[in-house]
């Protein structure tokens, strides 16, 4: 269980009602999505944490399963006291009290802080982290990749199960198959995971030769991964149940990918925008010209009016990141002026005629 249910109202957090059904928690979940999305919010931290706030709040809640169990977590409370004590308060009426009764039973908040000792049941399985690095022109544009992994995977001899094949698990003979064994405190009563079994409540008279019972084993695993395009260096790709399995039935975690985008040599980024300096030459500045941009998608032909100065910015429409939604960035392309190191004979005189001509023309006081 997640200790973060029992601080965050997750009904609040999507503006909806307790009672909401699935059409009206999508509904208001694709409202804020759109509307605290990063790309919308650029630099806005607060807008980028509650839009992780709002996509955990609609992560369980639109899971029906994980929602039930959400609810049952909030509920928690008084009403496990006053049933354990039979209304009449604490220590009334001389019965004996059950301790995980006050905590919250097995799965509630005894379980929290250690407390408490129920029949373990499914358990899902960890997630597991890997890296994925790609080229600048992959982040843009969008790839799909191999991650290789290793990690705990079912075992290829029982399938997961744990059990040798052709056999397999009996009743525990310790706890019954409840998983757990009491044990009386005077007043209180205790109850622990059952030693024989572990709290499962089964046993194996066979377990697997090759995983020892476990139902896990280690191996290496190529993982195709999609990557949608405009991602982030540094973003994080979610695939869900491709990561640890789980254990008594329980579902397997997920592989995070996180993504490493190298730097590339012409371009930069800015959000949706990708930024590119041009070197022009003198006298195209000065005069004029028809340049070629080179772009992710070719080249394009950019028109440099006469007089214009080094870093100047012009706008290509379009051809940014272009993302699965939204509108695509542009390309920003600012002109830089390059001076020639080494100048001929000829090229200095002229060029000292032109500085002479010039400066007679705009005196420098007019400038």
């Amino acid at each position: 269980m997640n200790r973060n249910w029992l601080e965050k109202d997750f009904y609040r957090l999507l503006e909806v009602d307790k009672d909401a059904d699935q059409a009206e928690i999508k509904k208001s979940y694709r409202r804020l999505a759109q509307k605290l999305h990063p790309d919308a919010n650029p630099d806005d931290d607060k807008a980028a944490d509650r839009f992780k706030e709002v996509s955990e709040a609609y992560s369980v809640l639109s899971d029906p399963e994980r929602r039930k169990e959400y609810d049952q977590v909030r509920s928690m409370g008084a009403g496990p006291f006053r049933r354990a004590t039979g209304g009449q308060g604490p220590f009334g009426g001389g019965q004996q009290v059950r301790i995980e009764d006050l905590l919250g039973g097995a799965g509630g908040i005894g379980d929290l802080f250690g407390f408490g000792g129920g029949r373990r049941g499914p358990q899902r399985g960890s997630d597991v982290s890997a890296t994925l690095d790609m080229t600048f022109e992959e982040a843009v544009k969008g790839t799909t990749a191999s991650v290789r992994i290793e990690s705990p995977d079912a075992c290829s001899r029982c399938g997961g199960g744990g059990a040798e094949p052709g056999t397999s698990f009996d009743v525990c003979p310790g706890c019954g198959g409840t998983g757990t064994v009491a044990s009386n405190q005077g007043f209180f009563s205790f109850t622990n995971p059952c030693r024989q079994c572990g709290g499962s409540g089964r046993t194996l008279d066979s377990p697997c030769l090759k995983c020892r019972g476990s139902g896990h084993e280690r191996s290496a695993r190529t993982i195709k991964v999609r990557i949608p395009p405009g991602v982030k260096d540094g973003n994080t790709i979610r695939l869900r149940g491709r990561g640890s399995p789980g254990t008594r039935g329980g579902p397997p975690g997920d592989l995070l990918v996180r993504v490493r985008v190298a730097t590339h040599p012409l371009y930069s980024r800015r959000g949706n925008d990708l930024l590119l300096t041009l070197p022009v030459s003198f006298t195209e500045a000065a005069l004029g010209a028809k340049v070629d941009v080179p772009t992710l998608n070719g080249s394009v032909t950019l028109k440099v009016p006469a007089g214009t100065s080094s870093g100047r910015i012009f706008r290509v429409r379009k051809e940014g990141v272009r993302r699965e939604r939204g509108r695509p960035g542009d390309l920003l392309v600012t002109v830089q002026v390059a001076v020639p190191p080494k100048l001929t004979r000829d090229a200095r005189k002229m060029l000292e005629e032109f500085r002479n001509l010039y400066e007679t023309e705009n005196p420098r006081d007019n400038l």
